[in-house]
């Protein structure tokens, strides 16, 4: 239905405007000029032509390609979203301040018409035309985002800020990547949407913690007062290829002692567990839930809900590694959860989304990642701290 009103309407409107000669245009006057350039003399012309654009609902005008912003585009999980959305034919702008990207990431995707990389930083307002917005801009492991805590506070709340103000004067529709640290230290397992946490607003970890619930609580406002169109995913512990070396999270400190022989330190007992959901699973979440249904806004869990022990992620590596590493212990960090585990109930009825890599599979690829690159470019402190 929607092609046949569109085709009907094109065909319609190229060969009334075919029907146009100039010479008329000369020598009559600008309003007649107007209509007869139209065709717009022949009722049933126009009746036909404004019976097919009414038939076109608003829902059906959404183009196939999109303009999309990304911001943290040449992060870990930014420069992944990138490429997949490159490669399905959009117009991507990547754009990133490179604090604690690589632009390694993005590399090959700079020779795509369809890519434009700006370096830019989201505390600072940016003029461009979008469909879409993936707000990702925020350091996000705790050995980045506790480097400079005020400068990771800033760019959650004033980066979502600007990129709030932007959706709003593009009329284009918003994704926030929030965070399960919004649920903080939790008492209740697995954690749904509807829980409301127990974080430390003062705790080291706070920056990143606060940080991110302010940005949700921006979000929901700028939709009540302004009805603008938003989109807000609370990620849980992710891994996979181009996660940086010396992030500080639990498995690229594991795979990285495990390959230079290493002892692989655990903070606490071992006992705390987490939840881990590869790369290619948590993009999926990202595109589905952008483009899912426009009564669902979120917030919505992505995550892997099979839960692990820290020591048994710490087993598993040495296998795949083949290493020799021995296990130590250390105290474990001040606010560091002892829990985590999504209920993704939510995302599986609105998304029709579960995760689909096991654990064992996704943390091979990273493996073979981290095999493959040189950890000096890596190593802190680097160019971009």
């Amino acid at each position: 239905m929607l092609a046949a009103c569109v085709a009907s309407s094109l065909a319609l409107i190229g060969k009334l405007i075919g029907n146009c000669d100039p010479k008329v245009a000369a020598t009559d006057t600008a309003s007649s000029w107007r209509t007869t350039r139209l065709g717009l003399r022949n009722p049933k012309h126009l009746t036909v032509l404004v019976e097919n654009l009414i038939a076109i609902s608003p829902e059906n005008l959404v183009t196939t390609i999109k303009r999309i912003l990304v911001t943290g585009g040449a992060g870990f999980l930014g420069s992944h979203l990138c490429e997949r959305l490159v490669g399905e034919g959009h117009d991507v702008i990547c754009l990133d301040n490179f604090f604690t990207s690589q632009k390694a990431n993005v590399t090959h995707l700079l020779d795509k018409p369809n890519f434009e990389l700006i370096r830019h930083d989201v505390t600072m307002p940016i003029w461009l035309e979008v469909d879409q917005i993936y707000n990702l801009a925020c350091p996000a492991a705790p050995g980045h985002y506790q480097f400079n805590p005020i400068k990771t506070m800033k760019t959650s709340v004033a980066g979502s800020i600007n990129m709030l103000g932007m959706a709003r004067r593009c009329h284009a529709r918003i994704l926030q990547a929030s965070t399960s640290e919004v649920y903080g230290d939790p008492e209740v397992h697995p954690q749904p949407e509807s829980y409301r946490g127990s974080v430390n607003p003062i705790g080291p970890r706070a920056c990143y913690d606060e940080g991110k619930r302010a940005a949700e609580t921006l979000f929901m406002d700028y939709h009540r007062m302004n009805k603008l169109d938003i989109r807000i995913v609370r990620i849980f512990n992710t891994y996979g290829p181009r996660m940086h070396p010396f992030d500080g999270r639990v498995v690229s400190n594991f795979i990285r002692q495990a390959l230079s022989g290493e002892d692989i330190t655990i903070y606490g007992d071992g006992t705390q567990t987490r939840s881990f959901c590869y790369r290619d699973d948590l993009i999926e979440g990202f595109v589905r839930m952008m483009n899912g249904p426009s009564d669902f806004i979120g917030p919505v869990n992505i995550g892997n809900p099979d839960e692990f022990t820290i020591r048994e992620l710490a087993e598993l590596t040495i296998e795949l590694t083949g290493s020799t590493s021995k296990l130590i212990h250390e105290p474990l960090p001040a606010d560091d959860p002892t829990r985590r585990q999504p209920d993704i109930t939510l995302a599986k009825k609105h998304l029709e989304w579960k995760p689909t890599v096991p654990l064992r599979e996704g943390l091979a690829k990273t493996i073979e990642w981290f095999r493959g690159i040189n950890i000096d470019e890596y190593r802190p402190p680097t160019p971009n701290y």
